[in-house]
């Protein structure tokens, strides 16, 4: 008897239909064979699938199964074809009907539970492209699908409970349809520090306001110990929540890679990933045989914050270059090419020198003038001229260290920062509402005509700087859309002198 059961493939961020196809003939030797360029764990789907079939006291034909995963020259990769395989000998051999018009995904386990499976929302955003009524998917996933309107998310705890559904002995319950609050979202977004944490540093704390508000790349250069990664791991505390779009692009790569917990779904928090200086290009840009997402794509919309940035590889920094530039990456080889958005937020952080105290006022550098300068050349022109802000960040003497800290009652609090942020994260939001595009350091060159308007002394004073530190044209560029944000946190609609006198103040110091 030859039963048809939908289910989906994975192909970067898209996923196909899989006709799931399984015969189970009343003659010929006993035999389970799986076709269709199933991977090794498609392949190994033959011992789980009949191991949990067995656990849950449903009776496996002792007969020749074939099951054919169609279209045939579409790789397979994955456990998810675990519950449409079962599903479809269950109901050869009981002659219960499959639902119509239903998807199914999951990994078994040998009892005939589900497990948790990755790839649970492509699935249910597919679902909804493609016209589909139902998906059946794992009870620990199927919040993820159920964010997804218009479809019927049935979550399945085992076979037994699939089983009494279709005989229609006892229903699985459809879950509701319900947006994650923000306790239910992934959590790496949340700061670790407060702004008011951190003594002293004024101007860098302004220039992460900026970045927070614009979404610019930043650059922190100072000494061991004054206090850039704290300033960095109090960023996510500024920044705002994702919007609905923005959640459903973050909560897309994050699905993919298996890296939503248990029982969540949305993304709502941006994402903050640190990965060390040791990380190979694969783990950070992505690839890999299969390709998949890296680090800059799992901090899209979010953070990615590089420690120690000129310690990374010289081929890892240049890599950055097209994400950098047009937020997204394209991975190719030789049968397959995928397309993953990397529109993040860059922080890097790096010592001044080898030893890191070059130009302290107190500690002495030990290093020479051509080991300063190697170290400083690690990172390329076109690379720093892709960052926004440049902020140097002094070391704290232990004597304002603690005048400070007597102060700390009266610093400013991420709390408060952050609802300026809001406010102009609202306002690039209406301003860019039909330009396909979130926030003020994604403007094109048209979006800078179009928004930033400039007075006459400031168009003056930009071109004089533009001519005194020859800037490059990206570089020029970047000062207006700095400026923009300035005014925006001022809550001016056009760019005065003093917004472009205070973005010139962050460009790099190795342009001079």
């Amino acid at each position: 008897m030859l039963v048809k059961v939908k289910s989906g493939a994975n192909i970067g961020l898209e996923m196909i239909g899989v006709d799931v196809e399984v015969n189970v003939a009343k003659r010929g030797l006993p035999g389970f064979d799986i076709v269709g360029l199933p991977d090794k764990a498609v392949a190994e789907s033959r011992e789980r699938v009949k191991t949990a079939i067995q656990s849950s006291k449903i009776n496996f034909p002792n007969k020749k199964i074939t099951v054919n995963l169609a279209p045939a020259d579409i790789p397979k990769e994955g456990a998810s074809y675990d519950l449409p395989i079962a599903a479809a000998i269950i109901s050869s051999e009981t002659g219960y009907k499959v639902p119509e018009k239903s998807l199914f995904f999951g990994e078994l386990s040998l009892d005939g539970s589900l497990r948790h499976t990755k790839g649970v929302f492509l699935l249910a955003l597919f679902a909804k492209e493609a016209g589909y009524d139902n998906v059946f998917v794992p009870y620990d996933s199927a919040k993820e699908a159920v964010v997804v309107e218009g479809i019927n998310v049935f979550p399945v705890k085992s076979l037994s409970d699939f089983l009494h559904h279709i005989s229609e002995k006892e229903k699985i319950k459809k879950l509701e349809r319900a947006v994650a609050s923000p306790g239910e979202a992934i959590a790496q977004g949340v700061a670790e520090f407060d702004m008011a944490e951190v003594l002293g540093q004024e101007q860098a704390k302004r220039a992460m306001e900026i970045s927070a508000a614009g979404g610019h790349n930043i650059m922190m250069v100072g000494s061991p110990g004054s206090g850039k990664t704290m300033l960095a791991r109090a960023l996510p505390g500024i920044m705002p929540q994702l919007s609905d779009e923005e959640s459903f692009e973050v909560t897309k790569i994050y699905s993919l890679a298996g890296q939503i917990p248990i029982g969540s779904s949305l993304v709502r928090i941006p994402p903050f990933r640190s990965p060390h200086h040791s990380a190979s290009q694969v783990g950070l840009i992505g690839g890999g045989q299969r390709p998949l997402p890296g680090e800059i794509s799992l901090a899209h919309r979010g953070v990615l914050f590089l420690d120690e940035f000129n310690e990374f590889s010289r081929h890892i920094l240049e890599a950055l270059r097209q994400p950098l530039e047009d937020g997204y990456l394209t991975i190719s080889r030789s049968k397959e090419r995928v397309k993953y958005p990397a529109r993040f937020t860059l922080v890097a952080s790096s010592n001044p020198c080898p030893c890191g105290y070059f130009n302290h006022p107190k500690k002495e550098c030990f290093c020479s003038h051509s080991q300063i300068k190697k170290y400083q050349k690690r990172v390329s022109g076109p690379i720093l001229d892709r960052i926004d802000l440049h902020v140097e960040v002094p070391s704290v003497e232990l004597d304002d260290f603690s005048e400070n800290q007597k102060k700390s009652y009266f610093l400013e609090k991420s709390e408060k920062i952050r609802e300026r942020v809001l406010k102009v994260r609202d306002l690039q939001r209406k301003r860019f509402l039909n330009d396909n595009i979130f926030l003020n350091a994604e403007m094109k060159n048209n979006d800078i005509k179009k928004h930033c308007k400039l007075s006459k002394e400031s168009e003056q004073i930009l071109q004089q700087a533009s001519n005194k530190f020859q800037l490059s044209a990206r570089a020029y560029l970047k000062m207006i859309k700095i400026s923009r944000t300035i005014a925006d946190l001022e809550g001016v609609s056009e760019i005065k002198s003093f917004h472009i006198a205070e973005a010139l103040q962050y460009r790099p110091k190795s342009y001079e």
